[in-house]
């Protein structure tokens, strides 16, 4: 379930966090598991990026992230055979000790340890590390684009922008800022 227990809107992105104890001896064997799972649930539709979190410390659990584009897909993931299927075949030595679903702009900041247990940046920080990241890619959209769109209508133009650096945001711009920024956005 989301934060506030109740799924979001449909056209909500949603990113799970699932935090999995694995006993001493068997992480090799839910790696591979887990790359697994990662793998199918990349390849079903709606997914839009997978991710796994290796422990932080011998005592802590592995987090596996899984971002998809909205709830109908979240949920024909969790009712797939692909999903059943790779839960047939876990060997019993690791188990789910926490889930937590995040909605919305929260997801793009979830790649920590801090952000799985619930605690997202708080939303000024959000705001200024997208600021950072989208700030090279407007200025470089202006600098290489708007020269070529001269010629489409005003309202046009950004109908041809806006998807790409949306795009460059979610798959390449944000990612890096997050984790150059990761003590800052998850303190105070």
């Amino acid at each position: 379930m989301a934060a506030d227990g109740q799924h979001g809107h449909q056209g909500d992105e949603i990113t799970l966090f699932v935090a999995r104890r694995v006993e001493p001896g068997y992480e090799a064997a839910f790696e591979v598991w887990a790359k697994g799972i990662l793998a199918a649930a990349a390849a079903h539709e709606g997914n839009l990026g997978t991710g796994l979190l290796r422990p932080a410390g011998p005592d802590d659990p592995w987090h596996l992230l899984l971002h998809f584009r909205d709830t109908a897909a979240f949920r024909s993931w969790q009712d797939s055979p692909a999903r059943a299927a790779c839960f047939a075949e876990a060997d019993g030595h690791h188990h789910e000790v926490h889930r937590h679903e995040i909605l919305g702009m929260e997801g793009w900041f979830a790649t920590t340890p801090a952000a799985a247990k619930g605690r997202p940046p708080v939303r000024w920080k959000m705001a200024v590390a997208s600021t950072v990241a989208i700030a090279p890619l407007t200025v470089t959209a202006s600098l290489l684009l708007n020269p070529h769109l001269a010629g489409l209508p005003v309202a046009v133009r950004p109908l041809v922008t806006a998807p790409l650096i949306s795009a460059l945001m979610t798959y390449a711009a944000l990612p890096v800022v997050t984790r150059l920024l990761r003590r800052w956005l998850f303190t105070g």
